[in-house]
């Protein structure tokens, strides 16, 4: 095969093909080459159909990150299945609900997790060998990805093999990767970072992937270097983390040299992490309904603050294009804040089962991202704010993450949380949630002073709830819903 693989199955059989004897998946003390992987995908994927899965039925999966999540996920496309990974934190109501959605033909869970009629992995590997392998087109949906509704009741994205396809070959463009990296998978696998970036990015590079049980900031640096990581992908939260904990030796001593993080710090703060763990950061901007959405150009100097420009494919080129759009529609104008859409063909086929929810966010071509941006002149993209997470009070729009700056800039707060609740006035009241940094106490009155220092008056929250720790979702990101539901 000379062009590279447009299918999730094509490029494991292409890259075993190529080099079956590499080591290329690392796990505690374990790995497995490129032929061991196929041998065992097949393996899965025999066990699979022996109950029935074939192409378009769904394969939900209930595993930690472990190297039986990828062994059944990579079966389940071999098959033309479907595979839809859930969060093993999830309780039985939210399980049930996604179940629901998804209509899986089977469960694979593991036995700890006592879900009712599922199959564990260990009775998939005790299967034989030959498993069919099904026609699969590029466009065929690959993956389920569950995400939270506007509602509060669950979506699926599905996206599709040419998405895992295209991330594959561009995201070690993106980031200078090559076959001498280790990439390591310190995200769940049940998010798309962690699947399209760490796992298809692995392959796509002819590199290898090293997956981590899960992160512990006390930890990882030394878990990065048993693993022999050269790279990692980071959520914001996970990049503060990391800069908060205290000095170690064990900082520089890895080989780690670069990290792609989703969060643009100030300046002074990323070269504090570059300098302190002794590697290069370059940050992004991409979600579950599309994997291209903006990266820092490794040709061009770095722009602190922003988001980037456009990702763009390195054999396909200009394939992905943006508008920033207004409320009325029209395209705003250079530094102008509006909604950005986004359109190229690593976009989700649309949202499982809920034809009105993905009429909402596609207009033609066009994904809605729902994220509100400013584009300059050169191309750069700067984040605003959540659309959805903008509160409307007072007659004025009030950008969440603004208040939540000026929040956790207080020297006794470790972090906080805006969220806009009806009022009476018909618009909508600001609630925040704060924790305090380790010893310190927080006064809410001193506090909300603090605010109405560097705030405009109605950009204040009208109660502040201080809590010891706020929740967090599996990615470490704060878990609003969470928090809306003790309102």
């Amino acid at each position: 095969m000379n062009a590279f693989p447009e299918t999730i199955p094509a490029l494991l059989a292409w890259r075993a093909a190529a080099a079956g004897s590499r080591p290329w998946l690392f796990y505690e003390s374990d790995s497995w080459t490129l032929a061991d992987v196929a041998a065992l995908v097949d393996r899965y994927a025999t066990g699979l159909a022996d109950r029935g899965v074939g192409p378009g039925d769904r394969v939900a999966m209930i595993l930690g990150n472990h190297p039986d999540t990828i062994f059944t996920w990579l079966a389940t496309s071999q098959l033309g299945a479907i595979a839809a990974p859930l969060n093993p934190a999830f309780k039985a109501p939210e399980i049930a609900a996604l179940r629901e959605l998804v209509g899986p033909r089977v469960v694979v869970a593991e036995p700890s997790f006592a879900i009712e009629g599922a199959i564990a992995p260990a009775d998939l590997a005790a299967a034989g060998s030959g498993a069919p392998r099904a026609r699969v087109s590029p466009d065929d949906v690959a993956v389920l990805l569950a995400t939270s509704g506007t509602t509060g009741a669950p979506k699926a994205v599905a996206q599709t093999h040419r998405t895992y396809a295209l991330t594959a070959e561009a995201f070690p463009a993106w980031l200078g990767l090559d076959e001498r990296d280790r990439l390591l998978a310190a995200l769940p696998l049940f998010h798309v970072n962690a699947q399209a970036y760490a796992t298809m990015g692995a392959l796509g590079a002819g590199a290898s992937l090293a997956l981590l049980a899960k992160f512990s900031a006390s930890r990882f640096w030394e878990d990065a270097k048993r693993l022999g990581a050269t790279q990692f992908n980071a959520v914001g939260a996970i990049v503060k983390i990391l800069l908060a904990a205290p000095a170690r030796d064990a900082d520089r001593d890895h080989a780690i040299r670069k990290c792609y993080a989703a969060l643009a710090l100030p300046e002074a703060e990323h070269r504090a992490f570059e300098e302190r763990f002794g590697l290069s950061m370059i940050v992004g901007y991409g979600m579950s309904e599309t994997t291209f959405g903006t990266i820092w150009p490794r040709d061009r100097p770095a722009r602190y603050g922003t988001m980037g420009v456009l990702r763009q494919h390195p054999r396909l080129g200009e394939i992905n294009r943006a508008r920033v759009v207004r409320d009325d529609g029209s395209d705003a104008s250079d530094d102008e804040t509006g909604e950005l859409w986004l359109a190229n063909p690593a976009t989700m086929r649309g949202y499982w089962n809920a034809p009105a929810e993905t009429a909402a966010v596609r207009e033609g071509a066009w994904l809605k991202t729902g994220d509100l941006v400013r584009r300059d002149r050169d191309g750069h993209f700067t984040f605003v704010a959540r659309k959805k997470e903008v509160i409307r009070r007072r007659g004025e729009n009030v950008a969440a993450a603004e208040i939540e700056v000026v929040l956790a800039s207080h020297p006794s707060v470790r972090e906080a949380a805006a969220l806009g609740v009806p009022s009476s006035l018909g618009e909508e009241e600001i609630v925040a949630f704060v924790s305090p940094r380790p010893g310190a106490t927080i006064d809410v009155e001193a506090l909300r002073a603090w605010t109405r220092e560097r705030l405009a008056d109605f950009k204040v929250p009208s109660v502040i709830h201080v809590r010891a720790e706020l929740p967090r979702t599996a990615t470490e990101r704060i878990a609003k819903h969470l928090l809306r539901k003790e309102l």
